[in-house]
């Protein structure tokens, strides 16, 4: 069984309609410590969705953060998603350059803490 690094880095994946719901979410993660980072992209998705095939423009959000902060990250997606489904992966880091693991780290530390 693999040990359980808290401050290894971790990519998590979501999509969201519009742009701006994109740069909500991305602001309030980054806001409350929970990613280091968000990037937003324009995509175009093919999808099955309740029995047919589906195309949209969507926007992708991908977030920096650690695997400690990965549930209570998990969460806030979850409460302000606005789909009834929402994709959410994370994406463990093989490797990363140190200082750039060692930022994330400090950028997702809780200042509750």
């Amino acid at each position: 069984m693999p040990s359980f690094d808290s401050d290894r880095p971790l990519l998590m994946l979501t999509t969201l309609p519009s742009r701006e719901a994109a740069q909500a979410l991305a602001r309030e993660a980054v806001q409350r410590h929970l990613a280091a980072c968000a990037q937003i992209q324009a995509v175009e998705s093919i999808y099955h969705w309740q029995g047919k095939v589906c195309e949209d423009a969507e926007w992708r959000l991908l977030l920096k953060t650690t695997q400690g902060r990965q549930a209570a990250l998990a969460a806030l997606v979850a409460d302000l998603h606005p789909y009834e489904l929402p994709a959410l992966l994370s994406v463990p880091v093989q490797w990363s350059e140190p200082a750039f693991a060692a930022w994330i780290t400090e950028a997702v530390a809780d200042p509750q803490a």
